[in-house]
Formats: structure tokens, sequence, C-alpha cells
């Protein structure tokens, strides 16, 4: 365990929170409860074109979703906020107030085409393309005069010279260096006075007392600049810990064309929340390389990144499904009642008073429906033949009802049903006897009341679901299909 752990999760509120970036808040919020630490949610919302508060609160709902609780941010508080970029600009100010005194910031004069040119150059002679450092020379003197008369400039960061090669040790990567070369005097402000990407998140952090910076290696490039800020703005550098990126199963980075990306759309498809939380854990964290089913607290108290793999994780719809059906058959009836009862109120089958007054009944059809799907979306269409009375599909028309002998087995079925105890068993012993009456086949006879019955071929329990409908309403459903059948 480590003493003092902070992590944040620092999503941009430019979108919905997408599934790597849910991975991403998933190792932060379980390194921070595994150390017993903090976890801080910091909004990045530095884009005045894309960042919207619609989309902060759609993150925000995504990780209440998950079970990612935070400790600081919004709607939280905490002794270093805010915890939004946009309501930090004075920090960023006073940052840079203090870099140039310290003179690690001169400010550059060169337009954007002058540095467009300087580039081009460098990549005609074959070295780095980066900025050449003319402004770096300037008098103190030319420097007031030009900033004086309004001239237009960015602030740079001043990389010492003699700094030599970046190297860090990466919690997941190990051992990791850039050349000096690769880190230029980057900028620090914009001329309109804004901080950029990589001067505003290490303010952040150092404000913060983040110890552990645990993202995605898109990152990576960014880490040898931030480590540079850090040094000048004369702060302790953190452990970097740079998550591998998540592939669809092309090969290729998981996007759109692979089907949903963000938590919401896996929750509107059904995706139990545990489920999509276990399953996230497990692109490139592992327990014992064996355990697929591992509960959010197996998480918390065994969750370290040395066990994060270095390789890119291949995103599996059909893993996801099948971990997800597990959680569902694992709940008690009394849980899936809960958790059905959502998908029920949103198809219009039945209201959370309609549960209360039938309590026992939704139990008994619980488990006929847990066992048989692998997200909750399929609940509806499996169980609204109990709720309304169902079209028959012209498949069913036409491979069952139109065939030689349904008018007499849905008559015997309905003569039958009429008579026996109703239960499922009673009803399972009463239609058993129907085929070799009737000198036809068992699947025959089954079927033609199974349509009759739901509507289609395939359904839950046959017998279990009569029971569940009840004796008036099956025979009324059965004398319908039997005028259908003589058609």
């Amino acid at each position: 365990m480590t003493d003092n752990v902070r992590v944040r999760f620092a999503p941009s509120p430019t979108g919905h929170l997408h599934i790597g970036g849910a991975r991403t808040a998933i190792y932060n919020w379980a390194f921070a409860r595994h150390n017993r630490g903090t976890l801080v949610l910091r909004i990045e919302d530095t884009d005045p074109e894309r960042s919207t508060e619609e989309n902060t609160q759609a993150i925000i709902r995504a990780m209440e979703f998950l079970g990612l609780d935070y400790d600081e941010g919004p709607g939280v508080g905490g002794e270093f906020g805010p915890y939004y970029q946009t309501q930090r600009f004075d920090r960023y100010a006073e940052g840079l107030e203090q870099l140039k005194s310290d003179g690690h910031a001169y400010p550059c004069f060169c337009s954007s085409e002058t540095l467009e040119a300087k580039r081009e150059a460098g990549r005609a002679r074959g070295g780095v393309a980066g900025y050449d450092r003319t402004c770096r020379s300037l008098s103190p003197d030319t420097v007031a005069q030009r900033i004086a008369a309004g001239e237009p400039h960015v602030w740079r960061l001043k990389v010492p010279e003699d700094r030599g090669d970046i190297t860090f040790v990466d919690a997941v990567r190990g051992e990791t260096t850039f050349a000096a070369d690769n880190v230029d005097d980057f900028v620090l402000a914009r001329t309109d006075g804004s901080p950029t990407y990589n001067f505003a998140v290490v303010m952040d952090d150092a404000d913060m007392h983040i110890t552990h910076v645990i993202r995605g290696d898109d990152h990576l490039s960014n880490t040898p600049k931030q480590i540079v800020v850090y040094e000048a703005l004369g702060v302790d550098v953190p452990t970097f810990a740079h998550l591998s990126m998540i592939w669809g199963p092309d090969g290729k980075r998981l996007s759109k064309r692979h089907g949903a990306t963000s938590v919401e759309a896996y929750a509107e498809m059904g995706y139990l929340p545990e489920a999509l939380m276990n399953y996230l854990a497990l692109l490139g964290w592992s327990l014992d390389g064996e355990t697929t089913i591992i509960d959010a607290k197996t998480l918390t108290e065994n969750f370290s990144l040395d066990r994060i793999s270095r390789n890119p994780a291949i995103f599996d719809v059909e893993k996801l499904e099948w971990i997800n059906g597990v959680y569902i058959r694992e709940m008690t009836a009394e849980q899936f009642v809960e958790r059905m009862l959502p998908w029920l109120a949103g198809a219009g089958l039945a209201s959370a008073d309609d549960v209360a007054e039938r309590r026992e009944w939704f139990e008994r059809l619980a488990p006929l429906v847990s066992e048989r799907i692998r997200r909750m979306d399929e609940i509806a269409p499996k169980v609204g033949f109990l709720f309304a009375e169902p079209e028959i599909d012209e498949s069913a028309r036409e491979k069952v009802l139109a065939k030689e002998g349904a008018g007499r087995a849905l008559a015997a079925a309905s003569d039958a049903l009429a008579r026996c105890e109703w239960t499922a068993g009673s009803i399972e012993a009463a239609l058993r006897e129907l085929p070799e009456q009737l000198g036809l086949k068992a699947k025959a006879v089954f079927q033609t009341v199974r349509v009759g019955i739901t509507g289609s071929t395939v359904s839950l329990p046959l017998f279990e679901s009569l029971e569940l409908l009840g004796r008036e309403r099956a025979l009324a459903r059965l004398a319908v299909t039997t005028v259908l059948a003589a058609e």
C-alpha cells in the first residue's frame, strides 16, 4: 500500500464518457480505494467551442452509473478547488508570473508564419522541427519595448540548455527516456493569455497535490514537457502510469466504427454497471491471469499498477455480453425484479405499483427471464406477451398455424387446459397427453400452443408461461388462434 495517494481523473467535456476514458477512471478509482487515497475529478473544459455543461453532467452520470465515487470535484468540493479549468485562470496567471520572475519563461514575438518557416527549415535539414529559440536571446530592454508597444507575443518555457535527456520510471512501461532535443522551448501561454495544456495540467496537478498520474499513453509524448514544467516550478514530479490503448477487433483504435463507445450507450443497451466495470477493468489488468468475474470489492482489494499490461487491449463485445449474462444470472429473484422494473416501465408494460401489487408473480417470472438473457434490453421483447395481447408474426402463421392438425391441436389443448389444475406441472402433464391422442408429434402440438399463447415460435418456457398468464387469458388466446388456424 502506498501512503497519501492522490490521483485524478481529468476528462474534457467535449463529449460523453467513452470506454477508454471509463477504464482510466476505473483504474484511478481502484488505485485510490486500494491505497485509502483520494480521487479527484477535474473537468478540463478549456475548449470553449466543444466543452459544455451538458457533457460534464453526462460524464458525472456515467461515473455514478459505474459506481465511481470521487472525493473531490464538482458537486463534492474540496480544499484544492476549483475543479473546472475555466475557473482556474487566476492560478495559471500566478504560475506564469512565478516562472517569469524565476527566469524560466520568456516572451516570443515570432508570428505563426515565421514559426512554420522555421519548422520547414528544420525538417529540410533532417533535424528536429522545433522552435530555434530566436527570442530567447533578446535583451531585457528590447523585450520591454516590444511588449510596451503592444506587439503580440506568447510566453515560452526556457528549458535549461544543459537539461539533457529526460528519463522517468513509468509505473506501467518501466524506465522511459526522451532525448533532450525533443523538448524545445514550448509555449506556456498564448497571445490572449490562455494557458496551453501542458502548462495548465501541471499547475492543476501541483496545486491538487497529485501523487500519481494514471492516463492513456496518448499523453506519453506530453510527459517530458510536463516534467520540465514541474522542475521549473520547483515542485515534486508525480509518478506516471501510461495505459495502452484499447483496440477494436480489427486491431485499430476503438472508435465509433466499432459500435457504441460511450458508457451511457452501453447502459441503454442493457449492460449492468457492475458487469461493465468488471469487463473494462480486465482490459489491461488482471487478478491472476485466470479469474474473469471480479466484483468492485475484489478489484479494489487487489488492484496495483504493476499488474497492468503494456500491450493494447482488444475490446470484445461478446465477452462483455457473456460477463453481463453471468451477473444477471447470479441475481436473486428479488434483485432481478428490482433491476427489471425500469425496463418494463420503459416499455410501458408494468409500473412500480404493478410490481408491489403482484410481487410474488414477478418473482416467479424473474428466473424464467434471467436465465435466458445476456442484456437487460432483451427483457421487454421476451415478456411482452404476458402483459399485452401478442401479434402472431407471419412466419409463425405460415410455419405452424397453416399446418395440418394445428386447429385440432389448439382445440384439444383448450379442452385439456380448461380441466387441469393451474400449475406448471399439471399444465405440462395435461398437454403431454395430447400428441399421442391426436396422432401428432409433440413438437407440432407444443409449437402450435406456443404460437397461440406468445405469438412466436421462440419464447419463455411454455408451461410456466401458461401458469403466469392465467387460465382465462390463456383460453381466450387459444380460442382466437383456433379460428386463425381454421381460416
